[in-house]
């Protein structure tokens, strides 16, 4: 008796399942960055990507060449750190637009620094700040992504002084 209940509501329960709108989705809860506590300096102390949104890790970007004149895979041909750095973030930068994705979307950052010859073989964080500010933490782009800056011995071309990796959130 039972079964034969069961059997006779069930069609009617996949009617009115099928006549009764989908609930519209939720909006995704949004990133939350902490800042440093008592520091202006342009980086997260800590990201909060909360469940329902998508993390999109995008390749190590490294700097074109600045001066196709210099010889081929020199540091002259790619710059200084700065030099390379707005180059290797406007690589990245192209790269998210491709994807839908904007700098405002990056939480999580990775930086490799090659020491500059011109530096002692120290690597140049001034030089990489300064093109850095320029991407983050801006009035026009106020989200800052937590991140790592470290000095390595080199990269694949000799003249490639920064390579930069990142994630974004969807």
């Amino acid at each position: 008796m039972k079964q034969l209940a069961l059997a006779c509501l069930l069609p009617l329960a996949l009617a009115v399942q099928a006549q009764t709108p989908p609930a519209a989705a939720a909006p995704s809860p949004e990133v939350i960055r902490h800042r440093i506590p008592n520091s202006s300096f342009p980086i997260a102390s800590a990201v909060e990507v909360p469940a329902g949104r998508t993390l999109v890790f995008v390749s190590g970007a490294v700097p074109a060449v600045a001066d196709p004149k210099a010889e081929r895979g020199s540091l002259a041909a790619y710059g200084d750190t700065r030099t390379q750095t707005l180059s290797v973030l406007a690589n990245i930068d192209r790269q998210l637009k491709g994807l839908g994705l904007s700098m405002g979307q990056v939480v999580k950052m990775q930086v490799f620094l090659v020491g500059d010859p011109a530096k002692g073989g120290r690597m140049d964080f001034d030089g990489f700040m300064s093109a850095y500010s320029e991407h983050f933490g801006t009035a026009a782009q106020p989200n800052l992504p937590a991140r790592s800056v470290m000095q390595v011995a080199g990269l694949v071309v000799p003249g490639w002084l920064v390579e930069i990796e990142v994630t974004a959130v969807r």
